[in-house]
């Protein structure tokens, strides 16, 4: 009897052709498109090539038919809110700066859908990710790079869980972007050419401050931009407006380029520095999930990400208390972020990772 699979249909070239190739395999392939958005006629976001509304379900469910394969769409709209939407608000209340999509990945796309298709007696699910999941020597299930470098999706999956890995299957992985496009207008897949999303799918304009204020009623607190030694320089507009490293849009006349060095929420103050300031050769990070690993014993030697786009960095790694993790790098870092994920690697496989609490601890 076939496996059975629920692929998490996007309407995109990456998790149609997923489809295509797990039936291709033999599965017996469900196609669902998560509903998550929150209000029907605000999916102007799909301009943007965005995953989240009703153009996404139309060309999910004509790609379905083309496959000929079931296809439901399931409302996520509850799950997406408290555990992407509502966090992103609160970490940029807090000074801190989210990263939505790993969030996402972890509480929606595979929590909640998971457990919704095991309910409906899938065996396992499936999406259109640039990853490779393998289960190593020591038994354990870890993420590791796609075949291509260019387009490697691992740093927004180092939180999910043994058992989510060990029902999830990701046959893009094993392809260059260029051959799923070329998959895809092979089998005749109308959306073969279709962009892909590029911004976070509830905010398709990047004004993430603005979104917040739309969205809540919250009005942000001006306060002061200070130095390190906390001489105040100007004013600023409230700091969900800034990020660590951002050199642009501060409005101050230093004469020189000066840039975001650290938020204080607890003072409402914005810390100005000099680019040497930004660097930081060690960082801490919690909420630690491992995957490689069961746990961290001793010192270790790794490769860090600090953000998505961020090439890797050498370091060495170890456990400062039960839940907190020391991250010393060979060399200096630019812009380590609070709130944006550290993903550790041992060669292509994912050690773990945890979210950044900043330059100390």
């Amino acid at each position: 009897m076939s496996k059975k699979v629920v692929v998490g249909m996007s309407g995109g070239v990456d998790s149609s052709v997923a489809a295509y190739l797990l039936k291709q395999q033999g599965y017996d392939v469900i196609g669902v498109t998560m509903q998550i958005w929150q209000e029907e006629d605000r999916c102007s976001i799909e301009e943007n090539g965005g995953c989240c509304g009703l153009s996404a379900v139309e060309d999910a469910r004509k790609v379905a038919a083309q496959l000929d394969i079931p296809y439901y769409v399931m409302n996520f709209r509850d799950e997406f809110k408290e555990n992407v939407i509502d966090y992103f608000i609160d970490e940029y209340k807090a000074g801190r700066t989210p990263n939505p999509c790993i969030a996402c990945n972890r509480y929606v796309k595979w929590e909640a859908l998971l457990h919704r298709s095991l309910e409906i007696g899938a065996d396992y699910i499936a999406t259109g990710h640039y990853a490779r999941i393998e289960q190593l020597k020591n038994r354990r299930y870890a993420i590791r790079n796609s075949v291509t470098a260019k387009k490697d999706q691992t740093y927004a999956l180092y939180n999910l869980t043994q058992e989510q890995l060990s029902r999830t299957l990701m046959p893009v992985g094993d392809y260059t972007k260029e051959e799923i496009r070329g998959i895809a207008a092979e089998i005749g897949i109308k959306v073969a050419n279709k962009p892909d999303s590029m911004e976070i799918c509830f905010v398709p304009d990047n004004d993430y401050a603005g979104y917040i204020q739309r969205e809540t009623g919250y009005i942000p607190k001006e306060g002061n931009f200070v130095d390190q030694y906390g001489n105040v320089l100007g004013k600023h507009k409230g700091i969900i407006h800034y990020t660590v490293g951002q050199r642009k849009g501060l409005g101050l006349a230093m004469g020189h380029p000066v840039f975001v060095t650290e938020l204080r929420p607890d003072t409402n103050e914005v810390v100005i520095g000099e680019n040497q300031d930004v660097f930081a050769s060690k960082l801490y990070a919690d909420k630690l999930n491992f995957m490689s690993v069961e746990k961290l014993e001793g010192t270790m030697r790794a490769k860090a990400k600090i953000r998505y786009s961020h090439e890797g960095a050498e370091c060495t790694i170890r456990l400062a208390d039960s839940d907190v993790l020391e991250c010393v790098f060979d060399k200096p870092q630019r812009a380590v972020t609070p709130g944006q994920a550290l993903v550790l690697y041992d060669g292509e496989h994912v050690v773990g990772g945890g979210t950044i609490i900043g330059k100390e601890w």
